[in-house]
């Protein structure tokens, strides 16, 4: 049903229409690339069905009840899963609109056959007892038969070989001298005929029973098809729904398997006659170059407004036609809902025409030369052309004498940009490049060539014209040199001297093109030296605060310090009531504290330094004129990235000194309380999974983990407990919600698991 559609496939160009269709397309394409658990298992010809049930008294096989019945499984399958995920797939769940699920088919096709498409034994209670009794005639056959091939046997009556059957009938066979002495009926005889085949009398007798009973059962099962598709006559207009649905479903999975082959994407579409195209690859010629493990170079070409008309020019083999075929396959392709390989970025519009003149169409029986059949396609393009055509017209101009084929062409080129059509012409002739070059509406262009190299480029520089290359490639193929000097002298000195500044030009524009290239490199490699200067920036600041934070901090503890050693001291003297001995005696002390304490505040014991040392990964080294110590994880030039605490620093060389392993084990032993911390935050994983765990386990293990999170000051975790039948789901909310800290709780987002997946966040 889906080849059909595809067969029908048409360029529109209603804007509307075009959107729809493309946007189902990138919708499916989401999905198969996302991996969507969208099952899809049959595709069958509902329509051959339905019409086939319309006529009373009609009958459907099983084999054909079974087709419908997994084809709608398919169908409400897929309309529970957009359903679903109602709003994601807008533009898919459009295909389906209105369409209800009506299962009753599917209870009364099952009340009838089996999971794998057979009749039911108990389908009536008529077939029941039919089956019954053909299983114990089938029985007694057996047995009987049994008895009659030992008795045969024990006389030497039967042949070499065990039972056989013969015309669908269980035959003993006998060798011929003795087929006298045992009654039946002869269904067969050896190529020798020394042996028979018998079928015993009384065997006869109940196999002729068991076949009345195989005609009783085909006519009951006939009887239930009959009513079975009788039940299901009212739902045909139903079942034509589902097989459009079907049909459509079909094509737009097989237009989004044909994107990701291609590696193609929707562009943004605009109602405008204009297109501009970024990364575009010819899809043929991608899949081609695929086999061989060769890439495509891409091509950036754009049609406005100002630029209606390129006019490509360049190198024989150079890639003008690709070019020109890429533009024009690539509208086709849009234009009738397929998605094309470019950057999701390009714009592509809408055309009304397209017409294209590509090829040599020379035909004896309609008296048409090269010439005269592009002649006929000219006059139709100028009498229908109108600013919403696209033109493809490859090698303008040629099939006759140049010096009128030149002027000719010139004039249809002038006469079609005077009607503003777009398109794109490739062409040798140097009277239409310099046209373009002074014509607004029309400008140039030329596949680039490396001329040093011998060899095209395949890429489009819009501006300039480009040179055929004619006597380089001939020379690079071997053409004898006199032949080439002979043409040189006869193609003129004007010519040669245009087309050698043509090649100067296409030199100087591959230098251009390299410089270009070089000098990305160079802004790329400027703009990640700027992010390192940012990078480091921002650690200067955070040791900032570091130092400023610490330096707080022991200015409170010294302060802190002087406090109790002043108080202590008014204490005492409140003690000896005043006595001045005593008093002065205490003031001294207080004195000497004060001062010992600023001694050893101003003498800090210095580290051992080892600063003539030269340091490297993984040495410790301490600031100067702090307490500050770490180790060294990176050196960048004249800077250090230190490791200090859980803090990330860059200092110069010039501002630290190496310390010994022995002074870093002292740093290390007194922050072991926040390394221990600092581990444990590390070591935290703000994810829980419990799915298949019990209710009791799940619980027990969400309030171990509750703990750490609040504890290490974790500002939400994710649990995932799956869906199910929403039992563990709901336990662990009702559960959750009971801790003060928690603040809520939300699902994870549809695309990624929607209610199966609970984020906790903590005040």
């Amino acid at each position: 049903m889906g080849k059909q559609l595809v067969s029908k496939m048409q360029v529109m160009t209603k804007f509307d229409q075009i959107n729809k269709f493309l946007r189902q397309t990138k919708e499916f394409k989401s999905i198969l690339e996302n991996q969507e658990p969208l099952q899809i298992s049959a595709f069958y010809d509902l329509k051959y069905l339905a019409d086939k049930i319309r006529a009373e008294g009609s009958y459907l096989v099983e084999e054909e009840l079974f087709q419908m019945y997994t084809s709608l499984q398919t169908v409400f399958t897929v309309i529970r899963f957009f359903e679903e995920r109602a709003e994601i797939y807008p533009n898919l769940e459009a295909l389906f609109e209105h369409l209800p699920m009506e299962k009753n088919i599917l209870k009364k096709i099952e009340t009838v056959l089996d999971p794998k498409g057979k009749i039911k034994p108990n389908a009536s209670p008529a077939l029941l007892d039919i089956l019954t009794e053909i299983a114990k005639g089938e029985q007694d056959v057996r047995k009987r038969m049994d008895s009659i091939y030992k008795m045969a046997v024990s006389r030497n009556w039967v042949a070499d070989g065990s039972l056989t059957i013969r015309d669908g009938r269980m035959c003993i066979p006998l060798l011929a001298e003795n087929k006298r002495k045992l009654k039946g009926f002869i269904h067969d005889e050896s190529a020798s005929g020394q042996t028979v085949y018998m079928e015993p009398e009384e065997v006869f007798t109940l196999n002729n029973k068991l076949r009345d009973l195989e005609f009783d059962k085909r006519r009951e099962v006939i009887r239930i098809l009959i009513a079975l598709t009788t039940d299901l006559r009212p739902y045909t207009a139903l079942l034509l729904s589902y097989h459009g649905f079907l049909t459509k479903l079909d094509f737009v999975r097989a237009k989004a398997l044909f994107a990701i082959e291609v590696e193609a994407d929707m562009p943004v579409l605009i109602k405008e006659a204009k297109t501009r195209l970024i990364n575009a690859r010819h899809p043929l010629l991608m899949l081609s170059f695929r086999e061989e493990q060769r890439t495509v170079v891409p091509l950036n070409i754009h049609l406005d407004e100002r630029l209606r008309i390129l006019l490509v020019s360049g190198p024989n083999a150079g890639g003008k036609s690709v070019c020109m075929k890429t533009v024009g396959l690539l509208q086709i392709m849009i234009q009738s809902g397929l998605l094309i390989p470019v950057d999701e970025a390009s714009e592509v519009g809408i055309f009304d025409q397209i017409f294209a003149d590509i090829g040599d169409d020379q035909s004896i029986e309609s008296d048409l030369s090269t010439y005269s059949a592009h002649l006929t396609k000219m006059r139709y393009f100028v009498a229908h052309a109108t600013p919403k055509s696209l033109m493809l017209i490859d090698e303008f101009g040629t099939g006759t004498d140049p010096q009128f084929g030149g002027p000719m062409a010139e004039a249809v080129l002038e006469v079609l940009n005077n009607k503003k059509v777009r398109g794109v012409i490739t062409t040798h002739y140097s009277n239409l490049k310099l046209f373009a070059g002074d014509t607004e509406g029309l400008e140039n262009a030329s596949m680039l060539f490396d001329n040093t190299k011998m060899r095209p480029l395949y890429v489009l520089e819009i501006g300039k014209p480009g040179s055929s290359y004619a006597f380089e490639i001939a020379q690079n193929i071997g053409l004898q040199k006199e032949v080439l000097e002979l043409a040189r002298q006869k193609t003129g000195t004007n010519q040669n001297r245009i087309d050698s500044l043509l090649v100067d030009l296409e030199r100087e524009k591959k230098d251009i093109y390299d410089k270009k290239v070089q000098l990305s490199n160079q802004q790329n490699k400027a703009k990640n030296l700027a992010a390192e200067n940012e990078k480091l920036k921002l650690y200067l600041e955070e040791n900032k605060k570091v130092l400023i934070k610490e330096a707080k901090l022991e200015a409170q503890r010294i302060i802190k310090d002087a406090n109790k050693l002043v108080e202590n001291t008014i204490s005492q003297i409140k003690e000896q009531q005043a006595d001045k001995t005593v008093t002065k005696q205490l003031r001294q002390n207080l004195q000497k504290e004060l001062l010992n304490h600023q001694v050893k505040e101003e003498k800090k014991p210095e580290p051992i330094a080892l600063s003539n040392t030269l340091i490297e990964v993984g040495d410790w080294v301490q600031l100067r004129n702090t307490e500050t110590t770490g180790q060294v994880l990176e050196i960048n030039r004249g800077n250090l990235v230190l490791a200090i605490g859980d803090l990330r620093s860059v200092v110069k060389k010039e501002r630290v000194d190496k310390i010994s392993n022995k002074q870093a084990k002292k740093v290390v032993q007194s922050n072991s309380f926040s390394g221990r911390i600092s581990d444990a935050i590390t070591n935290f994983n703000a994810e829980l999974d419990l799915r298949g765990r019990r209710g009791e386990d799940a619980i027990y293990e969400v309030e171990k983990y509750l703990d750490k999170a609040i504890m290490l000051g974790f500002p939400y975790v994710k649990i995932i407990h799956g869906k199910g039948d929403g039992i563990l789901r709901k336990l662990i909310r009702e559960y959750v919600r009971k801790y003060s800290q928690v603040n809520r709780v939300e699902d994870e987002h549809q695309d990624r698991g929607g209610d199966g997946i609970s984020y906790v966040y903590f005040n």
